[in-house]
C-alpha cells in the first residue's frame, strides 16, 4: 500500500479540530437550531405498563390556552400509516418471525409505561404541558408480563406464550455428540442486565413542511434509513423528503432507529402547516428511548483431555421489551452471531437464542449491538472454565487461540477472520499491565481490607452496516474543499478524522477541508454511523474519490505543464513532471478549471463497496479492589492492548476505547434499570439510575499491537465499540477472581454495594 505522506495526515495525534466549536457553545444541535416561532410538541404517555384504552377526553385540551392541535391514533387516518417496522430473524423451523404492529399512537390498548396514547401542540411547551393535565384517557388494566419465562398474559396474538422468534445457528446434533464424549465440560449461567442509553443530548427533532417539501431535522446517526421511512408513512416521494442530523451529543445506537415522536412532529407540521420541534426531558427519554442489553444466557464448553475447546453450546433469552423495535430481534441473534466464538479455534457449536415480549420498553441497539453480550458470555464461560481446571486465565485461552499461521481464518459463525495475531497481543497485554507484579499489588490491597481481583477478557467483534458509503468532493470558492460524507458523527471527531484522510491523499490545507455530513439532499445516499463502520468505511471512500479527483484532474495538469498525461503522477499535494523539478499544485489546476469553465471537474463522487469486513480484537485487563465491610467495588487499574489494523488518529482512537470501557463499567457496577411487577420503571432519573461517574473510572493504559486489515485498501479495523465489547468481560472476571477464594463462584452484573456484601455475608 502506497500512501503519500502529508504535514497533516493519517496516523497522527492531531486534535480534534470540532472541538473548539463544541466546547466553546457553538455546536449547532437539533434544539439550537429549530425554526423561529416553531410550535411545541408534548407527548402524553400511558402511566400504565398494560391496559385497554377506552374513551379519551380531549375537548378540554383543545380549548386550552395556546393549544393549536391535540391528536390521538384516530386523527392518522388518511393522512400517515399508524405503524412502526422492525426487522425480523428466521426461526429454527425456517419460518419467519413475525413483526407484531406497534402503532405511533396507542389506540386500543398500551403495552408499556410511557407509551405514547396522544400529543398536544402548542405554541409553548408550557401550555402543551398544562393541556396535557386536562386529557382523561380510561384505562382497563391488564396484568403484567415482566418475566423471562414465557408466562403471563400473551401480549401479542402472532407470539403465543409471548415467544417473539426461535432463532439458532451451528449444528445442534453435531454439539450434543461433541458434549457427550468430551473428557470436560464446563457450566455457566449468566445474566445481563438492562441498561439505559443515557446519551448527553436526548433524542430531539423538529418537522417543517414547505409545499410538497416535508423536512425532519433530529439528533439521530444517519439520514436515509428516515428518509424511506417519513416517504413510506405518508407514501411520498423519496425526493420530496429531506432529513438532516446537525451535530448530535452521542447516539450509541440508540439513536440510529425512527421513533414514534419523530413521525408524531412529522405529522403534526403537515397538518397545521408550521414548523414542529419535540424535545423530551431526561425522565421522558429514559421512559422512551430503546433500552439495551437485558438477556440471560446458559453457557457451556466442552474440552479435550488436554483443554482443548471442542465445542461450544449458548443458549439465550433475550428481552425484547413490548414490542420488536428496529434491530430488535437481530441485536442477540445474527449480530451476536458474527463473533461467535470470538477467537477461539473451535468448529463445532450451537448458538440458539428465544426472544419474549414483557411489558416493558422495547429493547435494540447499544453500543456494541450484540458483540458485547456475545463476547462477555464466551469470555465468562473461558474464564469460569480455567478457574474450574486450576489453569491460569491466560493458559487457557492461548492454548485455544486461533493462531496468527491460520489466518485467513474462517470462523465458526462462518466470518473469515482476515488478520490477526492474539498471542502477541495478550503478550504485550501481560507486560503492560504488568501482571507479574500482581500478587504484591493483592498483598498491599489486602493489607487495607480490601479484595483484589484480576480479570481479562480477550475481545473480537465485526464491524457492522451497510458495505457501501459515499464521498463527495467539490471544490469550492475561496480554496475550499467541501467533503460531503455519508455517515454521521455523534461525538467521535469524524471532522478530523476526515481531513486527515482526505489531505493525506491530495495535500490540500486542513483549514479549508469542509466536512458536510446529514443531510440527505447532499449526497444520494449513505450508511450513516454505527457498528464502528464509519471511520473504515468513509476513510476508504475518501479514498476512492480522492483518487478520482486526482485522476480526472491529471489531464488538465498535464496541459498546463506541456505534456502528455502518461508523462505527469501525483504525490505531496501536486502534479509532477516524472524525472523533474517541474510541477503544479492541485489547488492550482483547481483554479485552472474554474478559469477555463470545466466546472463539472470539481464535483466527483464515489460509492464505495468493501470487499469485506474487518476484524477489531485486543486484550483487556482489569484491577478491582472490594471493601469486604461495604461491599464497595471499585475498578482501579485498566490496561488496554488493541489491535485496530492502522490508526488513524491514536488520540481519537484512544479516546473511542476510553469511552467505551467506562460504559462498560457503568453497565458492570453501577447501571441497572429496574421495574416492579406492574411494570412502573423504578429507575427513571439520574436519582435512581446509577451513571458512573469520574470517581468510579481510572486511569487507562491504552497500547496497540497492530495487524493491518487485508479486507480494506487503507488496512483499517473500527475501534468504536470495541472499548465496551472488551469492558464487560474484563471487569467481571476481575470480580469474580477476587471472590473466588471465599466461595462465590457466580457473580452478576451490576456489581452493586448491596449485592457484594450480600455475596460476601452468604459466603462466610
Amino acid at each position: 500500500m502506497n500512501i503519500p505522506t502529508a504535514k497533516f495526515g493519517i496516523s497522527q495525534p492531531a486534535a480534534r479540530v470540532e472541538d473548539v466549536r463544541l466546547v466553546t457553545g457553538k455546536g449547532r444541535y437539533t434544539d439550537d437550531i429549530a425554526p423561529a416561532g416553531a410550535l411545541f410538541l408534548y407527548v402524553v404517555r400511558s402511566q400504565m405498563a398494560h391496559a385497554k384504552i377506552g374513551n379519551i377526553d380531549t375537548d378540554e385540551a383543545k380549548a386550552s390556552a395556546g393549544v393549536h392541535a391535540v391528536y390521538t391514533a384516530a386523527d392518522f387516518d388518511g393522512v400517515m400509516e399508524n405503524k412502526m417496522a422492525g426487522i425480523p430473524v428466521e426461526n429454527v423451523d425456517g419460518t419467519t418471525a413475525p413483526i407484531p404492529y406497534r402503532p405511533i399512537l396507542a389506540g386500543e390498548r398500551v403495552l408499556f409505561a410511557g407509551e405514547a396514547v396522544a400529543m398536544v401542540v402548542a405554541d409553548s411547551l408550557q401550555h402543551a404541558r398544562d393541556a396535557a393535565e386536562t386529557i382523561w384517557i380510561d384505562y382497563d388494566d391488564l396484568p403484567t408480563t415482566m418475566g423471562l419465562d414465557f408466562t403471563g398474559d400473551t401480549l401479542h396474538q402472532e407470539a403465543p406464550n409471548n415467544l417473539a422468534y426461535d432463532w439458532g445457528f451451528g449444528d445442534a446434533a453435531a454439539t450434543d455428540a461433541a458434549f457427550d464424549g468430551a473428557a470436560h465440560t464446563v457450566s455457566l449461567d449468566i445474566v445481563h442486565n438492562r441498561v439505559i442509553c443515557n446519551s448527553m443530548e436526548p433524542r430531539t427533532c423538529y418537522a417543517e413542511v414547505d409545499g410538497d417539501k416535508m423536512h425532519l431535522c433530529f439528533s439521530g446517526q444517519g439520514v436515509w434509513g428516515m428518509k424511506r421511512t417519513i416517504a413510506g408513512a405518508f407514501k411520498m416521494d423519496t425526493e420530496n423528503v429531506r432529513i438532516t442530523n446537525p451535530d448530535v451529543g452521542g447516539g450509541f445506537g440508540m439513536k440510529v432507529h425512527a421513533y414514534p415522536e419523530y413521525m408524531m412532529a412529522a405529522f403534526a407540521a403537515k397538518m397545521l402547516g408550521q414548523p414542529v420541534r419535540w424535545n423530551p426531558d431526561r425522565s421522558e427519554a429514559m421512559l422512551s428511548d430503546n433500552a439495551c442489553r437485558d438477556l440471560t444466557t446458559v453457557a457451556e464448553g466442552a474440552f479435550d483431555e488436554n483443554h482443548k475447546l471442542v465445542a461450544i453450546r449458548i443458549n439465550s433469552i433475550s428481552n425484547l421489551g413490548a414490542y420488536s423495535s428496529g434491530y430488535g430481534q437481530n441485536i442477540q441473534s445474527t449480530l451476536a452471531q458474527k463473533v461467535f466464538p470470538g477467537v477461539y479455534d473451535v468448529q463445532i457449536g450451537y448458538f440458539g437464542v428465544k426472544g419474549v415480549y414483557t411489558n416493558t420498553t422495547p429493547v435494540d441497539a447499544y453500543r456494541g449491538a450484540g458483540r458485547p453480550e456475545a463476547i462477555y458470555v464466551i469470555e465468562r464461560l473461558m474464564d469460569h472454565a480455567s478457574r474450574q481446571f486450576g489453569m491460569d486465565q491466560s493458559e487457557l485461552r492461548r492454548k485455544n487461540f486461533i493462531t496468527a499461521e491460520q489466518m485467513p481464518y474462517t470462523s465458526l459463525a462462518g466470518e473469515l477472520y482476515d488478520t490477526g495475531d492474539f498471542d502477541k497481543v495478550l503478550s504485550r497485554a501481560e507486560v503492560e499491565a504488568d501482571i507479574a507484579g500482581f500478587a504484591a499489588r493483592k498483598a498491599k490491597s489486602a493489607e487495607n481490607g480490601k479484595i483484589r481481583g484480576l480479570g481479562l477478557c480477550f475481545y473480537i467483534e465485526s464491524i457492522l452496516g451497510a458495505p457501501q458509503e459515499t464521498t463527495r468532493i467539490e471544490f469550492a470558492d475561496n480554496g475550499v474543499m467541501n467533503l460531503y460524507v455519508g455517515t454521521q458523527s455523534n461525538g467521535q471527531g469524524h471532522e478530523t478524522a476526515y481531513t486527515q484522510l482526505v489531505c493525506e491523499k491530495t495535500g490540500w490545507d486542513p483549514a479549508k477541508v469542509n466536512i458536510i455530513q446529514g443531510d440527505s439532499d447532499a449526497i444520494p445516499v449513505g450508511g450513516g454511523t454505527g457498528g464502528s463502520r464509519s471511520v473504515t468505511m468513509q476513510g476508504n471512500s475518501i479514498f476512492k474519490t480522492s483518487d478520482l479527483v486526482i485522476d480526472t484532474l491529471k489531464p488538465l495538469a498535464a496541459d498546463e505543464l506541456e505534456v502528455a498525461a502518461g508523462d505527469v503522477d501525483f504525490a505531496d499535494g501536486a502534479f509532477n513532471i516524472i524525472g523533474t523539478d517541474r510541477r503544479i499544485t492541485l489547488p492550482q489546476v483547481v483554479e485552472k478549471a474554474k478559469e477555463k469553465g470545466l466546472d463539472d471537474l470539481l464535483d466527483q463522487s464515489v460509492e464505495y463497496d468493501l470487499p469485506g469486513r474487518s476484524y477489531p480484537n485486543g486484550a483487556h485487563y482489569c484491577e478491582v479492589e472490594i471493601d469486604a465491610q461495604t461491599g464497595h467495588t471499585q475498578v482501579v487499574k485498566y490496561t488496554v492492548v488493541d489491535d485496530f489494523g492502522l490508526l488513524i488518529n491514536p488520540l481519537l482512537a484512544e479516546g473511542q476505547v476510553h469511552g467505551g470501557v467506562v460504559q462498560g463499567i457503568g453497565q458492570a457496577i453501577t447501571e441497572n434499570t429496574v421495574y416492579d411487577e406492574t411494570g412502573q420503571l423504578l429507575t427513571g432519573s439520574f436519582m435512581d439510575y446509577g451513571m458512573p461517574r469520574a470517581t468510579d473510572v481510572p486511569m487507562m493504559d491504552f497500547h496497540v499491537e497492530l495487524v493491518p486489515s487485508t479486507a480494506n485498501e487503507i488496512g483499517m479495523k473500527g475501534c468504536g465499540e470495541a472499548g465496551t465489547v472488551g469492558a464487560l468481560a474484563a471487569v467481571m472476571n476481575a470480580v469474580q477472581d477476587a471472590v473466588w477464594d471465599k466461595g462465590i463462584e457466580q457473580v452478576d452484573m451490576p456489581v452493586t454495594p448491596l449485592r457484594m456484601w450480600t455475596w460476601l455475608q452468604g459466603a462466610k
